[in-house]
């Protein structure tokens, strides 16, 4: 209207008119735009916190998926609104010109379809291979101090490339086929523009429609085309944040197999355990049973040490006192209830862990010792630490509690790792306390403290060994050994080594020095000039008929 009022009546009247509406539409859209993009940013922001399984799944994936999809629904909507906009006058400018541009939409629509589908699935493919590579990455940096110690840095370095290389071929195919859709595209684009102006001027030139008309349609087509092309891309973008979405949102929906549902939390809590008909293999292996039918009680007031060959199933025995997994058969029983029928936070504020490898965390000593119990003063920390020995080494670095001990302790040697991790678990003052090799790496001294402690600490409570060294089982009150998934024997120190069984062979092999063979029931015994006069009587008097003729 306005080109008409000018070309046609050549009246500013006719033409001001139409003009001051076009102000008003380009103010409203204008406040609209700002508005729509200000919603968009704030609203998908909050998809930055969904968590994920690797390091990639959290600084990748999560990123990708915000700002793809922030930013290319918001345009989707704009050049959507735009388009069905502009078609609506371009219908009532002239129907016969409207229907020769829908003619070409079917063919942009395939193309688009086909090639968003293609490159959603390429996206899918990128983000995983781009997950491997940081896993790769993330692994060796972890583990350098392995990495050089073997001097494989070359193999570590060409592992890591050549996971960024099938990244590289996926890109280099993402390239191409984008490649081929701007070119469609284009093609397909200026082909229907050549056909508008051709049957439109056909319709000026046989006075079916004005000039001032055609430039309009002319002009509100090429309005269209571009947002037309802003969709087609924008598809592209979404489909992009769709294929890392989809890995994102796999993890989320994940539901556990073992599942922390339990809502006991009594307001007495003894520590009796009882191991009844156990037999458990690990989701990973389903096919090998770990423990078969193993049955064995914890009484509180006691020491119970577990013993035996290494792969028996002692830790297995750990991870199902400590609910990670669920037994195939049998019930692992606390106080006459199953350990998944109680309350998550509440049971492990009753059993605590100490490992032969603790972890701890990248913050102070003083946020390890009281992680999980935040809330506990700082008099009780201390007296925790005392209690593992750990009080005196704490004290004497650089800022005391608040000293940082690094990524995983880094900063700390074993034995100090060890001894905060003790002190973690007695801060909880736990019924049920399991020692992994919590020891192994202290010196005599420091596990004689420690031990002491621990024996004034835990009179009434449940303490649950798994040690190698014997002068820290043959204090147990009762030890259990397990050997192939089965409870071989069970009994105190002097009653075990009497019936010259596994035990006792177990306990020859550590003061003798034996070499070690694969089957610990046939050991090889150590040279005669390793052996003391009271090492051999003791030997012998668990040796069988065949060790004695060697002896």
């Amino acid at each position: 209207r306005a080109i008409d009022g000018i070309v046609i009546q050549k009246s500013m009247d006719h033409f001001a008119k139409p003009l001051i509406t076009l102000t008003v539409l380009a103010l409203v859209s204008s406040i609209a735009t700002g508005f729509r993009g200000g919603v968009f940013s704030v609203t998908f922001l909050s998809m930055v916190y969904l968590t994920g399984d690797i390091i990639s799944r959290l600084t990748s994936d999560t990123t990708q998926v915000s700002d793809l999809i922030s930013q290319n629904v918001n345009l989707f909507l704009r050049s959507f609104v735009k388009a069905v906009g502009i078609f609506i006058f371009m219908f009532g400018m002239s129907w016969k010109l409207s229907v020769v541009t829908i003619m070409g939409f079917p063919y942009i629509a395939v193309v688009s379809k086909l090639y968003g589908e293609y490159y959603k699935k390429l996206t899918k493919e990128v983000q995983t291979a781009l997950a491997q590579a940081n896993k790769v990455a993330e692994e060796t940096i972890s583990a350098m101090r392995t990495v050089r110690s073997f001097a494989n840095e070359d193999q570590e370095a060409d592992s890591y490339y050549s996971r960024l290389q099938e990244m590289f071929v996926l890109n280099k195919k993402q390239a191409v086929a984008y490649a081929c859709f701007m070119w469609s595209s284009y093609i397909s684009e200026l082909a229907l523009q050549v056909a508008i102006l051709y049957y439109g001027g056909h319709l000026v030139v046989t006075n079916q429609m004005s000039g001032g008309t055609l430039i309009s349609f002319v002009i509100y087509e090429l309005e269209l085309g571009e947002a037309l092309e802003s969709i087609s891309s924008v598809y592209t973008g979404l489909m992009q944040g769709v294929g890392a979405a989809e890995k994102v949102f796999e993890y989320i929906d994940r539901k556990p197999k073992h599942i922390l549902d339990g809502q006991q939390a009594p307001e007495t809590f003894e520590g009796q355990v009882e191991f009844k008909n156990v037999t458990f293999a690990y989701p990973t292996r389903p096919e090998m049973d770990i423990l078969k039918n193993v049955s064995f009680n914890l009484r509180p007031g006691q020491v119970t040490a577990l013993v035996g060959p290494s792969g028996g199933g002692k830790s297995s025995c750990v991870c199902l006192l400590e609910n990670f997994y669920a037994p195939q058969q049998g019930h692992v029983l606390v106080d006459g209830q199953p350990v998944n029928s109680y309350q998550h936070k509440y049971y492990h504020s009753k059993v605590a862990l100490v490992s032969q490898e603790p972890v701890l965390f990248a913050r102070t000593v003083q946020m390890n010792i009281s992680y999980g119990v935040p809330e506990a003063p700082m008099e009780a920390v201390i007296r925790a630490a005392i209690n593992g020995n750990a009080h005196d080494f704490i004290t004497g670095l650089s800022k005391g509690y608040e000293t940082g001990v690094g990524e995983k302790g880094a900063q700390l040697s074993g034995g100090q790792k060890q001894r905060v991790a003790i002190a973690r678990a007695l801060i909880r003052n736990p019924r049920i306390l399991i020692l992994d090799e919590a020891t192994s790496a202290l010196d005599s001294e420091s596990e004689y403290i420690v031990q002491q402690a621990l024996n004034n600490l835990m009179r009434e409570h449940t303490v649950l060994v798994i040690a190698h060294r014997l002068s820290t089982v043959e204090r147990a009150d009762n030890i259990l050994v397990i050997d192939k998934g089965c409870v071989a024997e069970q009994g105190p120190h002097a009653e075990l080594m009497a019936r010259g069984g596994l035990y006792c062979k177990l306990v020859q092999r550590q003061i003798l020095g034996t070499v070690i063979d694969a089957d610990v029931h046939n050991p090889s015994p150590a040279p005669p000039w390793k052996l003391k006069e009271g090492d051999k009587e003791s030997a012998e008097d668990c040796s069988d008929t065949e060790n004695e003729a060697r002896y």
